[in-house]
Order: C-alpha cells, then structure tokens, then sequence
C-alpha cells in the first residue's frame, strides 16, 4: 500500500527527468514548500497546478526544469487539483523498505525516517549517470507534453467505476458527495445524503482494493485511497477504476465526486491508453 495518489502524475514526472518509473518523488499536498537545491539537477513538478518560480522567475509545469547550485523552487497559489508531484534526475535517495521508497506515516516507515517532511530537511539525490544532478549528453532527449486529462476541474470529478453490489450502486450513482474535511490518505469521506438501507449486520472480512466504495452502517461512503487497511468488513458498493484513481488524487476536501458505472473492458483499455502515452507511444 501506500505510495503516490496520483499515480500517473507520479510517473509522469519522473519520465519528464528520465527516471525509471518507480523512482522517488516528492509528494506535495495542498500547501507547497520552498525547496533549496545544492547541485545542478533537473527537475519537473506535475499534478496539480501551483505558480511555481525558480529563483522568483515563473516556471512551467510538465517541462524538465534545469537548476544551478542555491536556486530555490518556491510553489505559490494552488490553482486546482490537490497534490502536486517533484521529481529530481536521479530520484530521492531514501532506502526502499519492502520494496518501495514510500512513506507510510501510520506505521512511520520508508522515505525519511518515516515521517513528513519539515524544514530543514536535508534530501540526497540517488545516482546519476553523469553530471553534477543534472542530464548528462547522450542521454535521450525528453520531450514536454501536456496532461492528457484535467486534475480536477472546478472543484469536482466524475469516478469511472466497476459496481459490485448493484443495489448499493444504485444509490452511490444517484448523487454527488463532497469530499469531507475529515478525510485523510487512507480514505475519503463523502458527505451527502445517507444510504438509508445500508448493510448493518457484521460481515467477514475481506480482501479490499484502492478505490473500493465501502458503505458503512452510517450509509455515508468511503472511498479507500492508498493507505487503507487490507481488509475490511463494510460492504463494497463498487471499485474506481485503476486509470481514474489519479483524478481521485487529485480531489481536496470540499470537492464535489460523482460516480458512473464502467466495463471492465473499458476500464483497462483507458489504462492502457495511459500507459502508451507514459511509454511515449
């Protein structure tokens, strides 16, 4: 579990540095920080839109980014969508824990020293081919594209999903919901009217996927994000798909979501367009 909310902004960024896919990045979460650079480097931020400025000079987003030794990357206003993405050539150099270079703050394991970062924080950048941080020559050239979707316009979003109890889908698409304050990594809250024949008796527990719909007794839904526990015993209305999982991400609270039924022939031909454009095919 754990690891970026949007996925597809995650990997774009490290594809606009040169990085393998999985590399670490840094999430950015409504409020962005002002982050210092030792080395040359290169760098993009994607996913959600800030004014960003290097050195006070406004920069681009989805574009490789060179900077100099004591320049400064300073994100302004949040513009739309929720968590932006940093990637540096090279990755963030934390050592994996099963794995992944993740952070997962509940159990205070992987990126540094389990816990989100604060200022002061020193991060070292992982190996690079050649150069100081930055690109080296002879190194493919990367070139700039724009986000193939929105993250998040206007304040809302509309969840592709797979239905796995009819009955409560019915209710879960007859609404939108607003993102609840309370809602955190492991899942949001959405506010709205109450399923008023939600299950109530206990059920066993079971194995349960990110972006699973649970409806609890409350009948107020909950969308699972990437921290949520393994397993759980609240009924599943239906499951978001993996290619729109990244627009989940991008939701903050306060946000409108509305969800609408989808095959799963064309939930995976949307992920693999997705994947085609990432490959750059």
């Amino acid at each position: 579990m754990s690891g970026a909310l949007d996925w597809y902004s995650h990997r774009l960024a490290n594809c606009l540095v040169g990085n393998d896919p999985d590399a670490a990045t840094l999430e950015v979460t409504l409020l962005g920080p002002h982050i210092r650079f030792e080395i040359n480097s290169t760098l993009a931020v994607t996913g959600a839109e800030f004014d960003l400025t290097v050195d006070d000079m406004p920069v681009d987003m989805n574009r490789p980014l060179e900077v100099r030794p004591g320049s400064t990357l300073r994100f302004g206003e949040r513009l739309r969508g929720a968590r932006a993405y940093v990637a540096v050539f090279g990755g963030i150099d934390v050592p994996p824990i099963l794995g992944s270079r993740s952070t997962h703050v509940l159990t205070g394991m992987g990126g540094l020293d389990g816990r989100p970062l604060k200022k002061g924080d020193v991060l070292r950048i992982g190996a690079r081919e050649k150069g100081e941080g930055a690109r080296g020559e002879g190194q493919k050239p990367i070139t700039p594209f724009p986000f193939p979707f929105a993250p998040v316009a206007r304040g809302s979003a509309t969840l592709r999903c797979i239905p796995t109890d009819e009955r409560l889908f019915a209710h879960v698409t007859s609404q939108r919901f607003r993102v609840s304050p309370r809602s955190d990594r492991m899942g949001y809250r959405l506010e709205g009217p109450s399923i008023v024949d939600a299950p109530t008796g206990e059920l066993i527990s079971t194995a349960v996927p990110t972006g699973a719909i649970q409806v609890p007794p409350t009948g107020h839904p909950i969308l699972l994000m990437n921290d949520h526990a393994t397993t759980g015993g609240y009924a599943i209305a239906a499951t978001v798909s993996t290619a729109d999982l990244p627009l989940a991400g991008q939701l903050a609270p306060g946000d409108w979501v509305e969800f609408v039924a989808c095959s799963i022939d064309a939930a995976t031909a949307e992920l693999r367009r997705q994947e085609a454009t990432l490959d750059g095919r």
